[in-house]
């Protein structure tokens, strides 16, 4: 080989080894803190950069980016003596990785054991309940702390959370049986409400009902009440208009004798005083209008006579009892009554008839009046 060749490829390699030695790259997100002769000089931003070969070396090698730590589950001891295992989720990011790396020996367990302390004394001044149900005040308490210790470390805590509680078994069975007594309970009285409210609608309801009931019958009756009083009002009217006279009036009462009798209810029945006055009424009704017919005087009285000594034996053979004064009043059984006056009131008309027939002039009291005119 040649002599010159030789001393070329040492000074080439000299050459590409103080190249490689100068120059550092460093990734994005990255630091890089640099000693030269054991003492730090500066700390490589991302990118292309030089060193001296030999006097510069990279001491640390920093990730900036936010980093998530977790803890292992650490006993914890609460204001009312109960051990309850607690882990927490550490957020952080170092802001000066000068401080990171020269501050602290090992800031992730520095980290750890400042949160284990912080929590003891937090939870510490907390009973179990409040524990469980203050995880924001807890937080907030371990991030203010964390974040003032570990600022001149070159770190920022960004946020702390608290992963798990772990009570121990028996008071995971103790609260597991007070959560259901307590769910017991608002079913019970949920239950309860329940009742009552459909206690309180259905009397809401009938009470409703009652007055609406009330309301209809009173209505119904007042109405009622109403077409009764303007149906005698019309038969009034219509009695005054037509101006019928006391004969008329006797024989419409003798023909609504029997229906007084009609009803299933009745097991009391009074004749009134009158029926041997309307009797006599209507027989004189028809006696008149034989007289007015062509017979004098005597014949009317002797019709009159004869009218009253038959309905006076009538009313003797029927009821068998001597005539009926006037407001007196008999109490018989309803039908046996019902029988007795339309008999009675039947054999006065029949025989006013036939004596009316025998004067020649078969005609009823209204008609005789126009036949006379």
């Amino acid at each position: 080989m040649d002599p010159v060749v030789i001393p070329i490829l040492v000074a080439a390699l000299v050459v590409v080894f103080l190249v490689a030695a100068t120059v550092r790259i460093v990734p994005q997100a990255r630091r890089y803190n640099i000693e030269r002769f054991g003492r730090y000089r500066r700390t490589l931003q991302p990118g292309l950069n030089f060193v001296l070969p030999v006097a510069d070396r990279v001491n640390t090698k920093l990730d900036v980016r936010e980093q998530v730590y977790s803890s292992d589950p650490k006993p914890v001891i609460t204001e009312d003596n109960l051990v309850v295992n607690i882990d927490t989720v550490l957020y952080y990011q170092i802001t000066d990785p000068r401080a990171a790396a020269y501050e602290v020996a090992d800031y992730l367990q520095a980290i750890d054991q400042l949160t284990v302390t912080t929590l003891r004394n937090v939870i510490g001044s907390m009973d179990l309940e409040a524990t469980l149900t203050s995880r924001e005040e807890i937080n907030a308490r371990l991030r203010a702390v964390l974040d003032d210790a570990t600022g001149k470390w070159g770190i920022r805590v960004n946020r702390v959370e608290i992963k798990a509680i772990d009570p121990p078994n028996t008071i995971k069975e103790a609260m597991e049986k007070q959560m259901r007594a307590e769910r017991d309970k608002r079913a019970a009285i949920l239950h309860a409400e329940g009742e009552r409210q459909a206690k309180i609608l259905t009397a809401e309801g009938t009470k409703q009902k009652d007055i609406l009931e009330a309301q209809g019958t009173q209505q119904a009756m007042i109405l009622r009440a109403d077409g009764e009083s303007k149906a005698v009002e019309l038969v009034f009217q219509a009695v005054h208009r037509n101006n019928a006279d006391a004969k008329v009036l006797a024989y419409k009462y003798l023909e609504t004798l029997p229906h007084l009798a009609q009803s299933d209810n009745n097991t009391f029945w009074v004749i009134p005083g009158e029926l041997t006055e309307a009797i006599r009424t209507v027989t004189t009704a028809f006696g008149d209008q034989s007289a007015g017919a062509g017979a004098g005087p005597s014949v009317s009285a002797e019709r009159e006579d004869t009218a009253a000594a038959d309905v006076a034996d009538s009313d003797k053979d029927s009821v068998g009892a001597p005539e009926i004064e006037p407001n007196s009043t008999l109490a018989l059984d309803a039908v046996a009554a019902a029988d007795e006056a339309a008999k009675e009131a039947a054999a006065a008309v029949s025989d006013a008839k036939a004596e009316a027939e025998a004067a020649g002039e078969p005609r009823l009291p209204g008609r005789g009046r126009a036949s006379g005119a």
